[in-house]
């Protein structure tokens, strides 16, 4: 008997007075408990007049189905609840019950601003100073100032340094990466540094055979090359795990780890790294 692996499709939209990012990033992790169903996501950011909202109610109008929202504007947040009503839709502020908590922990009333978590302040200007640093410091360039990073990446050819690395530095983080290439020395710095983090990446020969394989068809590579080599990829990983293990750098298996995963599991190394570095000091 063949297994019924067709999908249920239901609408699911998130609508947002700033730029959705919220709204997405729990919506994703609400609907990956229904695996069994297929989401289609509409998307409205920058919801801030009657005239977008109506916009945005024809389109649901259209295709019923949940809503998500964030809005500050009680006026305009009003109607948007009274037209779901309308329509029979249900209508969730999933910031809600967080603000009231606060509220009642605080003793104090909440005083919304539209998009103040992505208000210009020294955190954005941070976090788009760590992105520089991160973009001028992919895949083992300028090395010689390694020791401002705040996070090295080490490790062979398709272990995620790079996302891993952009990922972190969307939180903030001055992060450089350094590949490990078979017959290409060290960079004299790696081995020296005091004061970042280092952290080795690993997968196993398999997966990252196939990350290879694929690569290689992406570029339409077809000269016979030892690249993606079950067993080349296996001495790779040998060498970089005795590395790792020489320099006492934590190491982190990154097959069955998205990068959201392996991004997590770094900070928690970084913490812990400052807070021996403030024991010390």
């Amino acid at each position: 008997m063949v297994e019924d692996t067709r999908k249920s499709f239901y609408h699911i939209h998130m609508v947002s007075d700033a730029t959705g990012e919220t709204l997405n990033t729990v919506a994703r992790a609400a609907t990956a408990h229904y695996s069994s169903f297929q989401p289609i996501e509409h998307i409205y950011a920058l919801v801030r007049s009657a005239r977008q909202l109506k916009r945005v109610m024809r389109n649901i109008e259209d295709n019923p189905g949940i809503v998500l929202f964030t809005m500050v504007d009680t006026k305009l947040r009003k109607e948007l609840e009274t037209e779901c009503q309308r329509l029979d839709v249900p209508a969730i502020s999933i910031l809600d019950p967080v603000i009231s908590s606060l509220a009642v922990y605080l003793n104090a009333e909440s005083s919304p601003q539209i998009g103040a978590q992505h208000a210009m302040n020294a955190e954005y200007f941070g976090r788009i100073e760590a992105l520089n640093f991160t973009m001028m410091h992919d895949d083992g360039q300028h090395t010689e100032d390694l020791d401002n990073a705040d996070i090295v990446i080490v490790g062979i050819s398709r272990t995620s340094k790079t996302p891993t690395s952009i990922y972190l530095a969307n939180r903030g983080v001055k992060t450089a990466n350094v590949p490990l290439v078979p017959e290409i020395p060290l960079p004299d710095a790696l081995e020296k540094l005091k004061g970042p983090l280092v952290v080795g990446l690993v997968a196993s020969p398999e997966r990252i055979s196939q990350i290879r394989r694929n690569r290689l068809l992406s570029l339409k590579e077809d000269r016979q090359t030892s690249y993606a080599d079950r067993d080349i990829i296996a001495e790779e990983l040998i060498f970089a795990r005795k590395l790792f293990a020489r320099h006492d750098w934590p190491m982190i298996d990154v097959t069955r780890r998205s990068i959201e995963e392996t991004a997590a599991a770094i900070l928690n190394l970084f913490q812990e790294h400052q807070k021996k570095d403030v024991v010390i000091s």
